[in-house]
């Protein structure tokens, strides 16, 4: 099934009206207005899912970093008729084998995915906090 989609790292091809219906399906950024959303794209890394068949975008994740030391995982997101086909593992995959942030730490925070950033070598620190050196 993972034929069926693309990562792409490229913040030029993230579809701003895509990722603002997608953050408005979270609990964190629901209420994110499109002016804070385009800020935060543009000062971030941006990781996006696209359909193979016409380019839809179907994910998003964003990576905040200062190349040197720490890269910090935030709004992975992916729209909720594609879920359960390895959208969310294959952004992952993509962030943490992505050479500009190799040998760096990672970190994010999360409620509730804690078993998908495990299997990227993710340890949960205290409570929502997760850490990977």
């Amino acid at each position: 099934m993972t034929n069926t989609f693309y990562i792409k790292q490229s913040n030029e091809d993230m579809d701003l009206e895509k990722v603002k219906e997608l953050l408005a399906q979270t609990y964190w950024a629901k209420n994110r207005d499109e002016e804070k959303i385009r800020k935060s794209m543009d000062n971030s890394l941006c990781f996006g899912a696209f359909m193979n068949e016409d380019n839809k975008q179907i994910g998003f994740a964003r990576v905040i970093t200062d190349f040197a030391t720490n890269y910090y995982i935030c709004d992975v997101i992916v729209d909720e008729k594609y879920r359960g086909i390895g959208v969310g593992k294959a952004l992952i995959e993509s962030i943490t084998t992505d050479s500009k942030l190799q040998d760096m730490m990672g970190m994010l925070l999360t409620k509730n995915a804690h078993g998908l950033y495990q299997q990227f070598g993710f340890k949960q620190v205290n409570g929502t906090y997760m850490g990977k050196r």
